[in-house]
């Protein structure tokens, strides 16, 4: 492990952010100039549930709208489609503070966390999004023609796949500092209410207003907490045992 300084580290920080801008600038250019057929694939679900018994349409409400949600789509969709170089800057600088046993220990934990986005991205498209607008459709009022706002649909539906993404590194991230020493499998099992209540309101925040929905958040959410314990247990621990029995 690289002993550096304050200013060091606000040196790699900043270098490291720089290095993430530009390539998330680079991705943006190539996702707008794709913008049609990105905002075509995230209308796609929406679609699918306006073709059934309800009916409707997306439509835009301002002059700007078309443009300014080709902008924010792109940026988000710029987030996603370059993780794979943004992944490999933000470990370049998490690597220099560990120890070498840390290093070879996390390393391949960057492709898992590549894995984990990516089937965070999909839960969201193929689960989450069609689960939620069926749900939509169906309360209240039957028979009524729905009208979608293109803006605020396209913006939303790309927040929520990064969201998604990122929240799927979840077991990753517990591996990680479990390798690191400020986790353990006893600390994590002390948090587990906590974390529950807290996937609770994440779900309640992101679903329809109704339980079967929430839940279709929240359990998956478990799942990958209770995952990174059990991953923490069975990896982490009998690894740093052996390093320490050297």
């Amino acid at each position: 492990m690289k002993e550096m300084g304050l200013i060091d580290h606000l040196e790699e920080l900043r270098s490291a952010l720089v290095k993430i801008l530009i390539i998330i600038m680079a991705a943006f250019v190539a996702c707008y100039a794709y913008g049609d057929l990105i905002q075509e694939i995230l209308l796609a679900p929406l679609r699918e549930a306006l073709g059934g018994d309800t009916g409707g349409k997306v439509v835009y409400l301002g002059l700007l709208d078309k443009v300014l949600s080709q902008f924010q789509v792109a940026f988000y969709s710029s987030v996603i489609l370059s993780c794979p170089l943004w992944f490999y800057q933000v470990w370049k600088f998490i690597a220099p503070g560990l120890y070498d046993h840390e290093k070879k220990a996390v390393k391949p934990f960057i492709v898992i966390g590549l894995f984990l986005f990516a089937l965070g991205v999909s839960f969201g498209y193929f689960i989450v999004f069609p689960l939620t607008f069926q749900t939509l459709m169906s309360f209240g009022v039957q028979n009524v023609e729905a009208t979608i706002a293109l803006k605020d649909y396209l913006v939303l539906s790309s927040k929520v796949l990064v969201f998604l993404g990122l929240i799927f590194q979840l077991p990753n991230v517990m591996l990680i500092l479990g390798f690191m020493g400020i986790v353990t499998k006893q600390s994590l099992a002390k948090m587990r209410r906590y974390v529950y209540v807290g996937f609770a309101l994440v779900s309640a925040m992101l679903t329809p207003p109704d339980v079967i929905t929430m839940m279709g958040l929240w359990a998956p959410l478990v799942v990958l907490f209770e995952a990174g314990i059990l991953a923490v247990a069975l990896i982490v621990h009998p690894y740093l045992a052996r390093h320490h029995m050297k």
